[in-house]
């Protein structure tokens, strides 16, 4: 049997950080550069317009995830270097996992060679604005039902309230889902106080970018959305000088 010459290409499943350029890694916009083909959402491609000019794009709107995996993926089994792109990093609530479940299942991981490319997450561009939040334990949880049942969401965001660790929320609100931010809310007040320090951030790295620092009690009364992320604080985070800081137990 003569051996497979057919040329093989590579699929680098990349993090574009969260928005601004001076926020993506060098190693990201190498690949974009010099990839032949970019995939991703189109709010995204528009992101990293700069450093694709002249390449074939493969893009489309929301909740067309696997379609877009899916053509990324032909393209690459086509010999073409292809770079999946998703805001933050690949591998948090990106496309990094998709596209590697997708190429198991079509048993073609031995067609292209697969590359994850870490991106700053949102979460931590957001913390860097707010101060030092994150210093100590911390759970990363999405509001969004749309994949994950409620309950299930419940239950982790009761275990992570009750372990005092610092909580991060993504995709709180959009349009069609309200109800699930007022009852995470309500849940939160449970184990938190109300004075708890509160840090939202929105359209963080982008135009339009906000910094709110607030409390637990006050927090819905400020604009929170799909654009939003939340940092909640656990009961030793304080501010100094308008920093939100975590301490991780050192003594000053």
């Amino acid at each position: 049997m003569k051996p497979d010459t057919s040329p093989k290409g590579i699929l680098f499943l990349v993090g574009i950080g969260p928005g601004d350029h001076r926020d993506m890694t060098a190693r990201a916009i190498a690949v974009l550069r010099n990839c032949d083909v970019v995939a991703g959402y189109r709010r995204y491609i528009d992101l990293v317009a700069p450093f694709i000019a002249g390449k074939e794009v493969i893009s489309s709107g929301m909740s067309r995830e696997i379609e877009r995996c899916s053509r990324a993926i032909t393209a690459a089994c086509r010999g073409k270097k292809v770079a999946l792109i998703s805001s933050g990093d690949a591998g948090v609530y990106g496309m990094a996992g998709l596209a590697l479940q997708l190429l198991s299942k079509k048993k073609l991981r031995h067609k292209i060679a697969v590359e994850v490319v870490p991106g700053v997450p949102v979460i931590n561009a957001a913390a860097a604005r707010l101060g030092a939040p994150l210093m100590n334990d911390y759970a990363v949880i999405s509001l969004s039902d749309l994949l994950t049942p409620w309950e299930v969401i419940v239950k982790r965001l009761t275990h992570a309230a009750q372990s005092d660790m610092v909580i991060c929320i993504y995709n709180p609100r959009s349009t069609k889902r309200t109800r699930q931010i007022k009852e995470a809310h309500s849940l939160l007040l449970q184990y938190r106080e109300k004075n708890t320090v509160v840090g939202i951030a929105r359209n963080v790295g982008r135009k339009g970018e906000t910094v709110t620092v607030t409390t637990l009690g006050r927090m819905l009364r400020h604009k929170v959305d799909m654009l939003t992320v939340l940092i909640i604080g656990n009961s030793t985070t304080t501010l100094a000088d308008g920093a939100m800081i975590t301490p991780r137990g050192y003594k000053v």
